[in-house]
């Protein structure tokens, strides 16, 4: 053998170890007792809220109409489901003339994105004014807290007649302050 030979084989066996330690398996915990976080809500959505809007509402009879509002409602969490319901009376003026509208809603959503809750809607509505009409109500929302007891919300709904054939889209944008 010739000593070109003899020194590759003393090297190549003088770092088989280092070789054989590097081809060893990782070793990866695959469980803990941990439980993984789903969503880190920085604000506590729980319990009471009320607040203002301002609203715009489109039908074929009344037209664009628009206004402000007022509502009241509470949210429950759980983990980074939300549900809730809210009552809202909103007057309305523009289009074929001025009226009142009152609506009750249900919602559930989830917590994403820190504080952003995003959630569908639905329930009941009620025109106060000329013609009255009851709808029933779909949509969905969002809602951004900014402070630990103040939020920024939009919300969409389309109202479906019950009574008195005029179906409306309605889009508001306004501030929940929560107790």
């Amino acid at each position: 053998m010739g000593l070109f030979k003899i020194v590759a084989i003393a090297a190549t066996l003088a770092s088989a170890p280092a070789v054989a330690l590097a081809a060893d398996p990782l070793a990866v915990r695959i469980s803990t007792n941990e439980a993984a976080p789903v969503a880190n809500t920085g604000v506590d959505w729980n319990g009471f809220y009320a607040g203002v809007y301002g609203v715009t509402q489109s039908s074929p009879v009344g037209g664009l109409q628009y206004g402000l509002g007022l509502d009241l409602g509470v949210n429950a969490q759980f983990e980074f489901v939300l549900v809730g319901a809210e009552i809202a009376y909103h007057g309305l003026t523009g289009g074929a003339g001025s009226t009142a509208y009152v609506q009750t809603i249900g919602k559930a959503g989830v917590a994403i994105a820190g504080d952003l809750v995003i959630y569908g809607a639905g329930g009941f509505g009620i025109a106060l004014g000329a013609p009255a009409e009851t709808d029933a109500l779909i949509g969905a929302g969002a809602e951004f807290a900014i402070a630990e007891n103040l939020s920024l919300k939009g919300q969409y709904l389309h109202g479906f007649a019950l009574t008195g054939a005029n179906p409306k889209d309605q889009v508001t944008v306004g501030a929940n302050f929560h107790f």
